[in-house]
């Protein structure tokens, strides 16, 4: 199972403000208060990351063409950040026990 979701596995290229660029593995989009938030798994050159280090952004797609690049937003709010991390952990919270029932 795990080699099918390398497979599939979508990515998404970030250009960092010193203008160097990192590849991110897309883990999930989760809608937190309203609002959707993409959490981004950095990789480094070799398509790995070994420190388990996660990005979140905002992240808005638009509804009226398909076909545009979603934008994503950076969290400047704390409170925000904190709400979607909270989030985050719930989304793998539950996606560990999904595996362990499936088990």
């Amino acid at each position: 199972m795990a080699e099918n979701f390398a497979e599939e596995e979508m990515t998404v290229d970030l250009e960092l403000e010193d203008g160097s660029k990192v590849t991110c593995a897309v883990i999930t989009i989760m809608t937190v208060s309203d609002k959707d938030y993409i959490a981004l798994l950095p990789l480094d050159e070799n398509g790995e990351n070994e420190d388990g280090e996660v990005w979140f952004y905002g992240y808005k797609e638009d509804e009226s063409d398909p076909n545009v690049e979603p934008e994503l937003i950076y969290i400047e709010d704390d409170d925000e950040y904190e709400a979607v991390a909270d989030a985050f952990d719930e989304f793998l919270d539950n996606a560990e026990f999904d595996e362990i029932v499936e088990d």
